[in-house]
């Protein structure tokens, strides 16, 4: 009986030394790693401003429009007349909006009232976008009375204004993170990822492809590709491109050539030989520099119908530059056979 006891109380020992020793190796274990939830991506700039606008804007303008297998806002304003001229199509450079608040929203606000349909297309941003993408010009002194009123030939040293950020007060949407100071208005970052110029190249031009197809339904009868920025530039390569025969008019708004592009649009814009307006302003060098480029490339080749517009600079009046512009481009388009 005594043996039995013990034999007992030797078990009951084991018992709780096992128990103690496995839960001290269950205390020791390395805990597995926890897997991190997988976060949403962010919009990207041009996205959130798209975004902004239709929150902000009347439905009645806002078009989701389909380029492949994204979509995409545009900003439709009917001509308020009986018997419309044609179509806008404007495009707004790297950084801004399809209402930016110089030379695209102005424009596309305005142009109707002057007979003409306009439809704002939102492009997607460049890789290694820094915004805004264009620059502030360059401050020149103003230059002494000479007792002479005339305005710039159109053929002179030409003007520049790029845009700066803010909007106008009203009918316009806000859009984030707009800065005019000097360290975000560098060039856009080289990509890392080699392939995202030729996908950049390819959404742009699916946009513009579905803008088109979009005015084309409405019958519009003339269709104007206008491009301010790098929108001038890719208007201009679309059209070398694919050469749509209904389009018959491009405008340039201080056309800019793209990171990454190589072909300058002194060579791309006269190659084109359809009626083309080239706005830029007069207060950049550069920019002179770059139009008198165009220019000269025009006339060695004998363009048939290229003209080329200096506007000068307001710069501490915002909207009288705003109207100037619209009136000059409503101006050349009246012109236009």
């Amino acid at each position: 009986m005594f043996r039995h006891h013990r034999l007992r109380l030797c078990l009951c020992v084991l018992a709780i030394a096992s128990t103690d020793l496995g839960a001290s190796e269950a205390e020791s274990a390395p805990e597995a790693p926890a897997v991190p939830a997988e976060r949403p991506a962010l919009p990207s700039r041009s996205e959130s401003m798209a975004a902004e606008l239709a929150r902000q804007l009347p439905s009645t303008e806002v078009l989701r429009l389909q380029a492949s297998d994204e979509a995409f806002v545009a900003l439709w304003r009917p001509a308020n007349v009986a018997e419309p001229k044609g179509l806008v199509i404007l495009l707004p450079g790297a950084g801004e909006s399809a209402d930016w608040p110089r030379g695209i929203g102005p424009l596309r606000r305005g142009l109707p009232d002057y007979g003409w349909h306009t439809l704002s297309v939102s492009l997607p941003d460049s890789p290694g976008l820094l915004p805004p993408a264009t620059p502030e010009p360059e401050r020149e002194p103003p230059a002494e009375e000479d007792g002479s009123s005339e305005t710039p030939a159109a053929d002179s040293d030409p003007q520049a204004t790029p845009n700066e950020a803010g909007y106008l007060p009203e009918e316009t949407a806000t859009a984030p993170n707009e800065s005019t100071s000097e360290a975000v208005q560098a060039e856009p970052a080289p990509s890392t990822e080699p392939d995202q110029g030729p996908q950049l190249v390819e959404r742009i031009d699916g946009r513009i492809d579905a803008a088109l197809a979009h005015a084309r339904a409405l019958q519009p009868g003339l269709i104007v590709l206008l491009g301010q920025g790098t929108g001038g530039y890719w208007a201009a390569r679309y059209l070398q491109q694919l050469a749509p025969e209904d389009v018959r008019h491009l405008l340039l708004i201080q056309p800019r050539q793209p990171e990454g592009q190589e072909e300058p649009l002194a060579q791309l814009v006269p190659a084109l030989k359809l009626a083309t307006g080239d706005f830029f302003y007069q207060n950049g060098t550069a920019a002179r520099a770059e139009a008198r480029a165009r220019l000269n490339a025009s006339r060695r080749i004998q363009h048939p119908a290229y003209h080329q517009v200096g506007l000068p600079a307001l710069i501490d009046d915002r909207e009288s530059e705003q109207q100037q512009l619209l009136r000059r481009v409503r101006g050349w388009l009246d012109k236009q056979p």
